[in-house]
């Protein structure tokens, strides 16, 4: 190995370690939805449901900024998206 080759990897590894507290920032923990809950949702990125093929409840999951800027994410119950699917 070189010197270049050293300086580069050690750069690297400096600006991946610098990234991780916001990558960790990203991915808080959800915290879980109950009646009563104050949600302050500026603008919602993502809304995803747990896979199935039966119609029931299924627990989902909400990705946000809140009126702060910060991403958050919020899990509920909710009636599958393939209950609209059934004729009745």
């Amino acid at each position: 190995m070189n010197l270049k080759t050293i300086a580069t990897a050690c750069l690297i590894t400096a600006l991946s370690a610098g990234a991780l507290p916001a990558l960790a920032q990203d991915t808080a923990a959800s915290e879980t939805y109950a009646y009563g809950t104050h949600l302050d949702i500026d603008k919602v990125i993502s809304l995803t449901e747990d896979s199935g093929q039966t119609c029931g409840l299924v627990n989902a999951q909400i990705t946000y900024l809140d009126s702060m800027g910060e991403q958050k994410a919020l899990t509920y119950l909710k009636h599958a998206a393939n209950c609209n699917n059934q004729g009745g």
